[in-house]
């Protein structure tokens, strides 16, 4: 049944719609916000200023998603967590969050997969671009033989190339570049650096002075 009310809910005119989901869904979606025709159900929404979400996007089983200023989610993205309240796994890990959490500015383009069974972090300024890229917070430990998590960072002023894969734990620090088809599987800390390959390893460093690593807006 809830299912069928969110179904509902998803093709209301915005204007009422956001009246419903932050009346009774308690969400918080600022006046200037968007939602298109998207089924975006965590526990949680917040929505600042100029946030847009376009068509065709499904998040579902995440505590939280909060979306900064003028961020983008543009469209055909799934975007899952695995919900605190079923303890069938992730036991091991009592202070996982399954949140998605985008500082201002920044953007998934289109038809990627962000898994957030624990928290996803996408700084300001920073674009998941082209298309197809997987962010993986979980996985399965073969030591131990059963389901793993870690938390993911994507600092400010990245740029992600298409078909990349991010894994649980890593770090694509400030002011850098996963070239596309990159695999993260550890964490790195240079920034106005260009990253690489599978496993992607530092490649080298690039221009500190490109206008991309320092924009104070993000072309629409």
């Amino acid at each position: 049944m809830k299912i069928f009310i969110n179904c509902l809910v998803v093709i209301l005119p915005w204007k009422l719609k956001r009246w419903i989901l932050n009346r009774f869904y308690k969400f918080d979606l600022h006046r200037n916000a968007y939602i298109g025709l998207s089924y975006i159900f965590p526990k949680h929404l917040t929505m600042a200023e100029g946030a847009f979400i376009g068509h065709l996007n499904v998040a579902i089983h995440l505590e939280e998603i909060q979306l900064g200023k003028n961020c983008t989610i543009s469209r055909q993205n799934w975007i899952t967590g695995f919900p605190l309240s079923n303890k069938t796994h992730f036991q091991d890990y009592p202070n996982r969050m399954p949140a998605l959490i985008m500082d201002e500015d920044s953007a998934i383009t289109k038809q990627h997969m962000i898994d957030c069974t624990d928290t996803v972090t996408i700084g300001s300024f920073t674009s998941i671009a082209g298309y197809g890229t997987q962010v993986l917070s979980h996985s399965t430990s073969l030591e131990k033989n059963r389901q793993s998590c870690a938390r993911i960072s994507i600092g400010h002023h990245c740029f992600v190339g298409t078909r990349s894969i991010i894994l649980p734990g890593t770090i694509l620090p400030d002011q850098s570049v996963l070239g596309a088809g990159g695999v993260l599987t550890k964490q790195f800390h240079e920034s106005f650096a260009l990253y690489g390959g599978v496993p992607a390893r530092f490649i080298k460093k690039m221009d500190e002075t490109y206008s991309f690593f320092h924009r104070t807006y993000r072309p629409r």
